[in-house]
């Protein structure tokens, strides 16, 4: 009995063997460089929609913090992400003393 156990666990071990080497093997033909290629790029396309999303917000944050204007609702008040928004002196000279810094963009 101890043998059989043995056995099938060495063919259990084979098998998980196997199937690992040839999931390796087949992510280097040219298919599976392919099929990674094609994630990273997916990937790279992801990041660089963030990056843009980002950099268009804080543009808009600083566009009002220096008092250019950002866009208008027709009423002539400026807006920030379709909402109305004021900054105090002290939101704007923070915002213009540090751009890279945290900045909320809610009005208060």
């Amino acid at each position: 009995m101890a043998r059989l156990f043995w056995v099938a666990l060495g063919a259990a071990a084979g098998v998980y063997a196997v199937r690992k080497v040839t999931k390796a093997a087949e992510a280097y033909t040219p298919t599976g460089v392919a099929h990674g290629l094609s994630d990273f790029a997916d990937g790279l396309r992801e990041l660089a929609d963030a990056v843009r999303e980002g950099m268009s917000e804080r543009e808009e944050q600083l566009r009002l913090a220096l008092g250019i204007d950002a866009g208008t609702d027709g009423t002539g008040s400026e807006t920030l992400g379709g909402h109305a928004a004021r900054l105090d002196a002290e939101t704007a000279r923070r915002l213009i003393e540090d751009p890279t810094g945290r900045f909320d963009t809610r009005a208060r």
